[in-house]
């Protein structure tokens, strides 16, 4: 049971980890390459983890 747990918070921190690239992924964002590699190469700080997320939620710019 205990590592069963142990996955289980594992895949909890690999979802929260990119986070910002699923929602990206999710909202079909025009640039989830950069956002995946932000996230990925900066995730690990804060602040690259937070201007990820911000970046995902961003709208794409209106189409002419």
């Amino acid at each position: 049971m205990e590592g069963l747990a142990g996955l289980f918070i594992v895949l909890i921190v690999i979802v929260s980890y990119f986070l910002p690239t699923l929602i990206a992924v999710l909202r079909e964002h025009h640039n989830r390459l950069p956002i995946f590699l932000l996230n990925f190469f900066l995730g690990w700080t804060f602040i690259g983890w937070v201007a990820s997320l911000v970046w995902s939620f961003t709208s794409p710019p209106p189409q002419d």
